[in-house]
């Protein structure tokens, strides 16, 4: 079923559709955009309108171009930075750049809709709706903004680190990407604390720990008169 404008209208007043993009990748920001109808949907316009996953990348310019181009349609974009998904965690920086989003609307909006389960403080009422892009309007507006907004992005990025495919990946875990992070390490846009990349960092640091010399490493060559494990091994206990 394509995504409609009920929810909006049984709110009332000025309802904003927030959405967020890039929580999965394993590098670049994570970008969240809100959307605000204040007279409603034409239906030219309501016809682009999905959530941005269902669309192809064709299809999400046009819509992008035209919500952009849509005369009284309301849109604010704000991020947050992979300094700031690594010092309060992916999903509450989720939440900042919605919460930035809302702020960067020239008007506060009577409510807001918002993809999923949970949702930030926003100084109005807010309503969380699972799937959110695929039903309301003016999420699947907010899901387009945000996904094309962060596409660019990491294709930009993707022009000065050539080796992951981020123009083509977004910076999700493909194996290009594993690939380029394993054969020419990791940039300051990949996070560091998703698994992946920081198991790769573990395991750089122990292959560069230097080889300790035969009588330096004798005191701990032997564990309770054991063998010792390998050097990697060592290093954990």
């Amino acid at each position: 079923m394509a995504p409609h404008f009920k929810l909006e209208k049984a709110a009332g007043g000025r309802v904003a559709g927030v959405d967020e993009v890039g929580r999965g990748p394993l590098a670049g920001p994570v970008v969240a955009a809100a959307v605000v109808f204040p007279k409603g949907v034409p239906k030219a316009l309501a016809s682009l309108l999905d959530d941005s996953k269902k669309l192809t990348a064709l299809r999400r310019d046009a819509a992008f171009a035209a919500l952009r181009a849509a005369k009284g349609v309301e849109i604010g974009v704000g991020a947050a930075s992979v300094a700031e998904i690594e010092d309060i965690n992916i999903l509450r920086a989720s939440h900042l750049a919605m919460q930035r989003a809302m702020r960067r609307l020239p008007q506060r909006p009577d409510s807001v809709l918002v993809d999923g389960n949970m949702a930030p403080v926003f100084g109005c009422p807010a309503q969380c709706v699972v799937g959110g892009d695929a039903t309301s309007l003016s999420i699947a507006a907010a899901s387009i903004i945000a996904k094309v907004i962060r596409d660019r992005l990491m294709a930009r990025l993707a022009a000065r680190y050539p080796h992951y495919g981020w123009e083509r990946n977004a910076g999700y875990g493909t194996p290009l990407h594993c690939q380029g992070m394993a054969s020419v390490g990791i940039t300051p846009h990949h996070r560091r604390a998703f698994a992946p990349v920081r198991a790769l960092l573990q395991e750089t640091l122990l292959l560069d720990v230097p080889t300790l010399p035969a009588e330096t490493a004798a005191p701990w060559t032997k564990i309770q008169g054991k063998a010792a494990p390998s050097r990697h091994n060592a290093l954990a206990l």
